[in-house]
């Protein structure tokens, strides 16, 4: 054992084994080396270190009462186990030896806000944190990927750390996964398969209820965003900007935070989320907002940087983005899809000069133009904008009966959270599919057009109104007589059957022609 002083700390070195043995030697060595330095910090290297026993605990233990600011540092995982099993690890600060990883030469497979994904064999990538001192945030990502699993969203958890430079990775299994940049880049006709994915995992994320208090609330944080550029706006703008952020209703359903075509990776055909660490609770808006600036907004004046980052260029992001927003909204109408996307520029836009003006992006000319352009797309947004809040309860979709499925999985994701019964579920679902397919057959024969669906649910009494648009041919399907259902079959008039049994399981149901459109709604009380 040996003192290696460095400045004001005293540095010690245990090795071998400290047992019953040799105990109160390895006692009075230490207590000799930190004698008058009460106050002084004591570091004990414990790489060398092989076996304790009680009495060697008692050992530290008694160097702990002496010297308050004692830390034992590179701990071999069989000597951390018998400390972190006796409460030491609440006691005093220590930390486990790990494993050196190096990340030279390995391909990047993904990079988040707080770390870079690397590929270190066929079997295994690490995520190296940027932070140095990162084992908090660490097990902080541990604890919420763990989380996710068990609320049902796929994801990869982490069963190593290690050291990788100056700073810690988290070690997870992907076998020969690929992530949806690398899928993008090296196969572009299966864009659409991308989008398809990529919007059903948005969708399973933001249904997912999160228990309170165990997620942060991305509402807090969006509105720290919104004060720290208050001093960069017009006064109405930096005011209207707040009130807007303000207005966003608090809601426990789970966001990723960081979610880009990085961070989704396939693997033996099963999609998976990684990069877990910015897993919080909030509104959509703040979701679109961070996609928004990782596809489009971090790129609009410096178009060859997205090469680099997601591996593929603009015109692929832009496009994959449009997409994603098309399919997640469920509609095709280019006003819809452009005020959403305003509404998430908004976030994205104070967030990008927040982070901007705090990595010095006012020393340098490119920053100080993006600023000043986020500024200018700020400040008109602002201004014709009232309501950060959008519809999520419309689907816009070909009226062809393939289509079914996908109306039917629309209106059970709105019905999730309503208490609804598995009686009124499947009326709900009966009535739904005999509308959707007259609409399918008849409204634009023998042409293909378009329908709205539209999910309502109210509260005192709870009730579900379904809403069903379409532009074809004016038709009210209640205007046609209820079939005798007391008759022989020999005796029944073939058809009929579709909307008698929907006014017959609905509590209400009511049709318009108006503006060009047959309107009808269905509601049913639960």
């Amino acid at each position: 054992m040996k003192d290696n002083g460095t400045g004001e700390a005293i540095r010690l070195i245990l090795s071998g084994r400290i047992d019953s043995n040799n105990a109160s030697q390895v006692e009075k060595e230490l207590l000799a080396k930190v004698e008058g330095s009460p106050s002084a910090p004591v570091i004990m290297d414990a790489s060398e270190l092989d076996y304790i026993s009680s009495a060697g605990l008692r050992v530290l233990l008694h160097i702990k009462k002496t010297n308050p600011n004692l830390e034992i540092i590179d701990v071999q995982p069989e000597v951390y186990d018998i400390l972190d099993m006796t409460g030491f690890t609440q006691m005093m600060k220590i930390e486990k030896a790990y494993r050196v990883v190096s990340v030279e030469g390995c391909q990047e497979i993904g990079r988040g806000a707080n770390g870079t994904i690397y590929r270190i064999d066929q079997d295994n990538v690490v995520k190296v944190y940027n932070n140095a001192d990162a084992l908090d945030e660490i097990q902080h990502e541990r604890e919420v990927a763990k989380l996710a699993l068990v609320l049902g969203i796929p994801t990869a958890i982490s069963y190593d750390v290690v050291k990788v430079g100056d700073s810690y990775g988290s070690v997870f299994e992907l076998l020969n996964a690929k992530s949806f940049s690398s899928i993008l880049a090296s196969e572009p006709d299966k864009m659409d398969w991308c989008v398809g994915e990529y919007v059903d995992m948005l969708k399973k994320i933001h249904s997912t209820l999160v228990p309170e208090g165990k997620l942060p609330d991305m509402l807090e944080t969006a509105i720290s965003w919104a004060e720290f550029v208050q001093d960069q706006l017009p006064e109405d703008t930096a005011r209207k900007l707040l009130a807007l952020v303000h207005a966003v209703p608090h809601d426990d359903h789970m966001i990723h935070g960081d979610y880009h075509t990085k961070n989704l990776e396939l693997q033996n055909g099963e999609v998976l989320l990684i990069d877990m660490d910015t897993l919080a609770v909030g509104h959509p808006i703040f979701e679109l907002a961070s996609m928004f600036n990782a596809f489009i907004g971090f790129y609009e004046l410096d178009r060859d940087k997205i090469q680099k980052f997601q591996g593929f260029d603009f015109d692929t992001s832009k496009l994959f983005w449009n997409k994603v927003l098309a399919a997640y909204l469920g509609t095709q109408n280019p006003d819809t899809i452009r005020a959403v996307e305003d509404k998430a520029r908004i976030v994205g836009y104070t967030r990008l000069i927040r982070r901007s003006i705090r990595r010095g992006g006012m020393d340098t000319e490119q920053g100080r133009k993006e600023i000043a352009y986020w500024k200018e797309q700020l400040i008109q947004l602002v201004q014709d904008t009232d309501t950060l809040l959008f519809a999520r309860n419309e689907l816009e979709i070909e009226a062809a009966a393939e289509n079914l499925p996908r109306v039917l999985d629309f209106i059970e994701e709105n019905l999730e959270e309503c208490g609804c019964s598995p009686k009124a579920r499947m009326q709900i679902s009966v009535a739904a599919e005999e509308v959707f397919i007259n609409i399918a057959s008849y409204a634009y024969s023998p042409e293909i057009g378009r329908a709205t669906v539209r999910v309502e649910v109210t509260e005192m009494p709870v009730t579900v109104t379904i809403t069903f648009v379409d532009n074809g041919t004016p038709y009210d399907p209640l205007a046609a007589e209820d079939p005798d259902v007391t008759l022989p079959a020999g005796e029944r008039e073939i058809g009929g059957l579709g909307v008698f049994m929907v006014k017959k399981t609905m509590d209400d149901v009511s049709y318009e022609y108006r503006a060009g459109q047959n309107i009808l709604k269905l509601k049913k009380n639960l």
